[in-house]
């Protein structure tokens, strides 16, 4: 399927930002890891939302806008926005924790579901269904 130029941009910004992630879980940095992971997750929601030409610019914007336009009318399964919500909790902690970090069971749980958040969002986009 063919994209506007700015929703290939977020998918490979999600791509990129998912691989970075496992490198740098693979490499033992979880903090960051979990911080990649929320931004993978962030750039596929922003596709989708495109989808849709809906744009926000915010964090929050995007968040709440996937739950109004995707998850509540059914689209997106509620998991996935519960997982969102998750995701920018931990990115909180891994970027700005001062003293608490993210674990390295978190890290990887994020990783897992940024890459089945992002795998979900194309299979979206490939059918049509937004």
């Amino acid at each position: 399927m063919s994209y506007s130029a700015e929703t290939a941009s977020h998918l490979e910004r999600a791509a990129t930002s998912l691989r970075a992630a496992q490198l740098l879980l693979a490499n033992g940095l979880a903090n960051d890891a979990a911080s990649r992971a929320y931004y993978a997750a962030f750039h596929a929601a922003a596709a989708l939302l495109l989808s849709r030409n809906l744009t926000f610019k915010s964090h929050t914007g995007v968040l709440r806008a996937i739950s109004l336009n995707l998850v509540k009318p059914g689209i997106l399964d509620k998991r996935y926005g519960r997982d969102l919500n998750w995701l920018a909790e931990l990115r909180q902690t891994a970027d700005y924790g001062e003293i608490r970090n993210v674990s390295t069971q978190d890290a990887e749980e994020a990783v897992n579901i940024s890459a089945q958040f992002l795998q979900q969002v194309r299979r979206l986009l490939d059918a049509d269904k937004v």
